[in-house]
């Protein structure tokens, strides 16, 4: 077992580089934003929605993190996922160039305290889109598998919160875990995808 995933997996993912999962020269290929996935379940345009859950930031925050999308280096081995939702209003309207800042452990439930490996911010494009691609964060003591974010409209007051993933054991005993926070889950042994949609005051 790693991490709570079969071997069987890794190995595969392994394999699925190895021939051809990365395009030419080893670089990623090309993936589309979800721009027709379904918004925030129940959100609808014009109606007055609740706010995405706070939660604690924790102790591992830094500021100052470099404007990236894309975490994944050469010395990484962590399966792979991307991270992708957009940032809506409460009348479920996008917020373009919304900042949206994430942070999270590595393979091995470490954070980086030196520098910013798995640290990064971007912006949300004109319909408030984002993606990050990183890696599938560890379980650490006392935690579930999970991401940090920041997430602010412009000149808008700052959301702090924490993503979960669906289906992880520790889902029952971490006292900051919330079901509203959720991801939607997609997994192949190549590759993982998450979708989250935040609503925030914009």
């Amino acid at each position: 077992m790693d991490n709570g995933h079969p071997w069987s997996r890794r190995a595969a993912l392994k394999g699925a580089l190895a021939v051809g999962v990365l395009g030419p020269g080893g670089t990623w290929p090309k993936l589309s934003l979800a721009m027709d996935a379904a918004l925030t379940p129940g959100c609808r345009e014009g109606h007055e929605e609740p706010a995405t859950l706070a939660s604690a930031p924790g102790p591992y925050f830094k500021p100052d993190s470099p404007e990236r999308s894309d975490f994944i280096d050469a010395q990484g081995d962590g399966h792979l996922i991307t991270l992708e939702g957009r940032v809506l209003s409460r009348s479920c309207r996008p917020v373009a160039h919304a900042l949206l800042d994430l942070w999270h452990a590595d393979q091995n439930g470490l954070y980086d305290d030196n520098g910013f490996r798995y640290r990064g911010h971007l912006f949300t494009d004109a319909q408030g889109r984002y993606r990050f691609r990183t890696i599938e964060p560890a379980i650490y003591p006392g935690r579930t598998r999970h991401f940090h974010l920041k997430v602010q409209a412009p000149e808008r007051p700052v959301l702090t919160t924490q993503l979960f993933f669906p289906g992880e054991p520790r889902n029952q005993v971490d006292t900051l875990f919330r079901p509203q926070l959720l991801m939607a889950v997609s997994d192949t042994p190549a590759l993982m995808s998450a979708r989250f949609d935040f609503v925030i005051d914009a």
